[in-house]
């Protein structure tokens, strides 16, 4: 599986999908318990977040999350990115959702402003 890897500040390992394909490797290791991420608008990574994360932590994996995303890596004009925080026990799939495509019951939002990514 090749994925993205990052360490936020406090140490907690985070996985990011860099396609389809890696993005539904990524949900088959997450587990019930975890944070994932993803931009309210499609075309960005799922993120999980391994371990039991603090605000922080969640902030900075969802800004890891916008920085590999393409609203924002073709976006024109740079502006605050709305990501959605949910538990992996909230996603699912039907055999309709393409590859790399999810649904979630139930998320929580957050806006990351266009300093804290650039």
């Amino acid at each position: 599986m090749v994925l993205r890897k990052s360490q936020t500040s406090s140490g907690k390992i985070i996985l990011a999908g860099k396609d389809a394909t890696s993005n539904e490797e990524l949900i088959k290791q997450v587990e019930k318990n975890e944070i994932v991420l993803h931009t309210a608008k499609p075309g960005s990574p799922f993120v999980n977040i391994k371990g039991k994360p603090t605000k922080e932590d969640i902030k900075e994996a969802a800004i890891f999350c916008v920085k590999y995303s393409q609203a924002w890596k073709k976006a024109k004009v740079k502006k605050d990115v709305e990501v959605h925080v949910f538990l992996g026990s909230n996603i699912f799939k039907n055999k309709l959702m393409k590859t790399g495509t999810f649904g979630v019951k139930k998320f929580n939002k957050i806006v990351i402003k266009k300093d804290e990514i650039i």
